[in-house]
């Protein structure tokens, strides 16, 4: 491991090629770069939930501390390691201060592999549009968690307001096993149709929402989101069926029953997974995510998602610049200020609702092609 005080980009560069020379890593065989992004206080978290994704696929692990971003001196500190505690690949930890926090893509950009795809995964609350962020703008797959923030659902709605394909979110992962149990209950149902279906959940929960918005898209009947769930998350789904009943329930934190009418009920895993499990699950395809398109469109209301651009342009936006903050409040202002109905998905919690953003703000300017 090289540890680096106050040191320049190409410093880095260097000692990572020592790195792999050391090692023998030469040739090393890459399948992605991963570039997650976190604030100090989390430091910790985001490194052990990035080592369990880059075990299972072997990567170029990039993590950017954002640091100080008002001290007058900008500075850079790296840890560069190859099989140390960061896995057994190729892992780079920059801690960036001052001005130099804000063009992280200028010291990240020339780490990353070759004739690789990128991910970029904020471990904290995403930026507004993922254009404020170069680190997002140059990468092929961008994977957020609106769990995060402090308002989840304005956040989501925000996703679909700002999606590209190529966008997820860990709310939307946090659902495969869900999916996949209720996918297999339905292969036992022959000719009974759908009327409508129920889902309880925690107050505000966005995976939740997305379930709603999915089940509809892909059964075509209203869902409601019940949310007196007794824990955080989802309990249970139930689908009507020509008088009779479906259901998946939770019975604890590693096991859910399918009870169906006139059938015995069944017992299923069905565990709760940590960060690092959901985000190995989204490195396991770098192509665009059609599905959590569809649901999240039904969901917020905006149709087409996937036939937007995959490309964004760089907005620079200056965190010191007061303005911009009272622009992005008033912004936050309308996406919250009454209801949405998106489709026949209905909850106790209504989605946020706002027009897509199409042009920047007087204060931000288009400062390069993605």
């Amino acid at each position: 491991m090289t540890t680096l005080w106050d040191t320049t980009g190409s410093e880095v560069v260097k000692a990572l090629a020592a790195e792999r020379r050391a090692a023998g890593a030469l040739a090393f065989g890459l399948a992605l770069t991963l570039v997650v992004v976190v604030d100090e206080k989390h430091v910790s978290a985001a490194e052990g939930a990035a080592t369990l994704a880059a075990s299972a696929h072997p990567c170029r692990l990039l993590i950017v501390v954002r640091r100080q971003v008002d001290v007058p001196h900008p500075r850079l500190d790296a840890e560069v390691s190859i099989g140390g505690r960061l896995g057994p690949g190729e892992a780079v930890v920059m801690r960036m201060s001052g001005r130099l926090a804000l063009h992280a893509e200028s010291v990240v950009l020339p780490l990353l592999a070759p004739d690789a795809p990128v991910v970029t995964w904020w471990h904290d609350e995403p930026p507004a549009r993922i254009a404020y962020d170069p680190l997002g703008v140059f990468a092929d797959r961008r994977v957020t968690d609106v769990t995060a923030s402090p308002d989840p659902l304005s956040a989501l709605f925000q996703r679909a307001a700002d999606f590209a394909p190529g966008d997820t979110d860990l709310s939307w992962t946090r659902l495969s096993p869900w999916r996949t149990l209720l996918a297999a209950a339905f292969d036992a149902v022959v000719s009974e149709r759908p009327d409508s279906a129920v889902i309880t959940a925690g107050r505000a929960d966005p995976s939740a929402q997305l379930f709603a918005g999915w089940l509809q898209n892909r059964l075509a009947v209203p869902v409601t989101v019940d949310e007196t769930g007794g824990r955080p998350g989802i309990t249970a789904v139930a689908v009507a069926l020509d008088g009779d009943r479906l259901a998946v329930s939770r019975t604890d934190s590693r096991s859910a029953m399918i009870s169906r009418t006139g059938y015995p009920d069944r017992v299923l895993p069905l565990a709760d997974r940590g960060v690092g499990d959901l985000l190995a699950e989204e490195l396991r395809r770098l192509d665009e995510d059609a599905v959590y398109a569809e649901a999240l469109g039904t969901w917020s209301g905006l149709p087409n998602l996937t036939r937007r651009s995959p490309h964004r342009e760089h907005i620079w936006r200056d965190p010191m610049d007061q303005t911009v903050g009272t622009t992005d409040a008033l912004a936050a202002g309308a996406a919250t200020s009454g209801a949405v109905t998106s489709g026949t998905v209905t909850s106790s919690t209504a989605a946020p609702g706002t027009a897509p953003m199409t042009s920047a703000p007087n204060n931000e300017r288009t400062v390069g092609g993605a």
